[in-house]
């Protein structure tokens, strides 16, 4: 038996219960893990709240990542042995995987080789956060040194990921925040700007920043009205991911500003990565490059224990967190 995750009814952080399950062998093309570290994300507390790319299934699990040690493989799979160190990605549906336990069964196409030296709460915060930022930034839109990119929701794991690497490029990260509170953080985090919108004019400054032009790149998980004003803030041709839908809100098409500056609006998920292992290989490497020279660094808001796991999921929630928070496991 292991102790496991659980809902049973979609509802906020109080639905969650640890449950008593058998884990089972794995089957083919799948490793069992002993889970060590869990690293939490918005997609989760969507998926709990019925709100997320697809339905939820009851009783449902959680849990994208983590990181572990090999159990035992399933037959047909291979690279991988008992003992070895690994991290979990997202590259499987919930209502079929989670890790959110002390054991877990996932498909090996969703587990990466835990890079040397990497321990295991930091082995459950790199690969989701600095994924999602490589897709959108580097490998689709070739963001290069002197490029300006608007980064909303910036003190998130994904917005700090994206801050580090616009910087081991040579572009110009401007984040975006709420107020002024976590201004100085974003600015050691590496932000070369630093926007409040709730006091300033989102527009105005991006545009006195980049001298009028605009900045080429937005990657935003908000969606909702503001996409219309990330839109006018854009440069010629300039390239909108929509990467997610925080607000909640419907977002409408900024077609004015589409056609008055050629823009393209995009939605992304890092699954375009994770489910193509010929665009997952150079993302891993870059990233591994990227820990290896210290220009990538996670940074970690908070652990808690697996037994805290609601707790987690309302800090999660409260939006008070800069980085990743992650969950150790404990046997």
């Amino acid at each position: 038996m292991t102790r496991v995750v659980r809902f049973h009814q979609i509802g906020g952080p109080e639905v969650l219960q640890i449950e008593e399950l058998e884990v089972g062998a794995p089957g083919s093309g799948e490793l069992r893990i002993r889970v060590e570290a869990i690293g939490l994300n918005r997609a989760e507390a969507m998926f709990r709240s019925g709100v997320y790319l697809e339905p939820t299934h009851l009783p449902a699990r959680l849990g994208y990542e983590a990181s572990g040690i090999v159990e035992a493989l399933g037959s047909g799979v291979h690279g991988f042995e008992v003992g070895e160190a690994v991290s979990v990605i997202p590259a499987f549906s919930m209502n079929k995987f989670g890790v959110y336990a002390e054991q877990a069964i996932v498909p090996a196409t969703g587990v990466l080789k835990r890079p040397a030296g990497v321990g295991a709460v930091k082995g459950a915060a790199i690969w989701m956060q600095y994924l999602t930022a490589y897709g959108a930034l580097i490998e689709i839109a070739q963001l290069k040194r002197g490029d300006a990119v608007i980064i909303t929701a910036a003190s998130s794991s994904v917005g700090l990921a994206a801050i580090q690497i616009a910087n081991s490029v040579g572009a110009i990260p401007i984040a975006t925040t709420r107020t002024r509170a976590k201004e100085a953080a974003l600015r050691e985090a590496g932000a070369a700007h630093v926007i409040a919108n709730e006091e300033q004019d989102l527009v105005a400054e991006v545009m006195r920043i980049t001298d009028g032009r605009g900045a080429r790149i937005a990657f935003d998980p908000v969606a909702g009205p503001q996409v219309e004003t990330l839109a006018q803030a854009m440069s010629q041709q300039g390239l909108l991911f929509i990467y997610g839908n925080l607000s909640g809100q419907e977002t409408p098409f900024p077609a004015l500003a589409a056609m008055n500056k050629a823009l393209s609006v995009r939605g992304y998920t890092l699954f375009e990565l994770t489910g193509d292992p010929q665009r997952l290989a150079p993302a891993q490497a870059f990233i591994t490059r990227g820990l290896e020279a210290g220009q990538l660094k996670p940074i970690i808001a908070k652990t808690f224990p697996f037994e805290q796991i609601v707790e987690a999921h309302r800090y999660m929630e409260s939006n008070q967190q800069f980085g990743k928070i992650v969950v150790t496991v404990s046997r």
